[in-house]
């Protein structure tokens, strides 16, 4: 697989091109700051009445209308959530498309699930930080950058990779490494790694513990501290040095529990209940539930969202990090900013 580093990139290309980021939530707050700080023309896409443009304005960014800034740019980056990008497609950014113009996405969701048809003459591009848009920033500032992946849907201009390539290296992403992969690649996994490990799988597996020493009557913080607050500092080894530097810096004790229990825990059951979540999104019957979801009004999602904010670890733990005032010193997320 091509992995491609900044010496091998003209970022010079991006340079040449107005960008409009299309909106200003993580990923566009990242995106917009970074390709300002790289000497790129930038303008934030939002609606008039958006909370997100006092917040634009205040980083001194450049502020448009939706239609107005896809009418303006030459490269169109939609950064708004994916449950609301077919309809803003429809209504404000095709109309300002036109020959040898860029659409780009961070996510090939609404691409492989063809709920966006763009045009046949106009690149339609992806680029992909591999983290979330708080951490690209971080990193950008600290001069260092967020893995990207990059993929090509449609070449009309012959440019398209040259034009991916250049964005990404822009946002930061080339000094850590750009790799290229296609919509569908990128969407599958992506919705897989989510749901099974990274979102769905490791968030489940922490309240899960901790319920269970709860119940067994052990104190919440102590149930806290232990399935919850210690997963970054092994997560912090995993991503330094892979699992073997997390299990040589752990007790012998813990690494012989990590081998005879894991697969207690995470056992054939749970890799049968995985390979049918890969099956449901490789068959789209995932993006259709979430797009009837939508439809619905996210009565369900909603619910679910209150529910998980209420649960007991998310109080205990509250009052935890207020202990360690570290933490929201050297926060990734300010949600004043975005």
């Amino acid at each position: 697989m091509k992995v491609y580093y900044e010496q091998e990139i003209d970022q010079k290309w991006i340079r040449l091109k107005k960008v409009a980021v299309i909106g200003y939530g993580s990923q566009g707050f990242a995106h917009s700051n970074n390709l300002r700080d790289s000497g790129v023309e930038v303008a934030v896409g939002l609606r008039k009445d958006s909370k997100s443009v006092r917040k634009a304005e205040e980083a001194e960014l450049t502020v448009m209308e939706t239609a107005k800034a896809a009418e303006w740019a030459d490269v169109i980056m939609m950064l708004v959530p994916d449950h609301l990008q077919a309809e803003i497609f429809k209504k404000d950014i095709a109309p300002g498309l036109r020959a040898g113009k860029t659409l780009m996405f961070a996510h090939g969701f609404n691409i492989h699930f063809k709920q966006v048809i763009p045009p046949e003459n106009i690149d339609v591009s992806m680029v992909a930080p591999k983290g979330p848009g708080h951490t690209v920033r971080r990193q950008y500032e600290l001069g260092y950058g967020v893995p990207c992946l990059i993929a090509i849907a449609g070449d009309s201009s012959g440019k398209a990779r040259q034009t991916a390539l250049a964005y990404a290296a822009a946002i930061g992403g080339a000094k850590a490494g750009v790799i290229e992969t296609s919509f569908k690649e990128e969407t599958e996994t992506d919705l897989f790694g989510e749901q099974a490990v990274l979102c769905g799988g490791i968030t489940h597996l922490m309240q899960t513990g901790f319920e269970i020493l709860v119940e067994a009557g052990y104190a919440p913080e102590m149930a806290y501290f232990e399935c919850i607050h210690e997963m970054k500092l092994i997560v912090d080894l995993i991503y330094e040095g892979g699992m073997s530097l997390m299990r040589y810096s752990v007790s012998d004790t813990a690494e012989y529990g990590d081998y005879v229990s894991g697969p207690r825990v995470i056992g054939s059951q749970v890799k049968d209940e995985m390979k049918q979540l890969l099956k449901e999104i490789q068959d789209g019957s995932f993006a259709r539930k979430w797009i009837e979801e939508n439809k619905k009004g996210r009565e369900r999602f909603l619910e679910m969202r209150k529910k998980m904010a209420d649960h007991q670890l998310e109080k205990v733990g509250e009052k935890l990090r207020a202990l360690m005032p570290w933490i929201a010193k050297n926060r990734l997320v300010d949600r004043k900013k975005s």
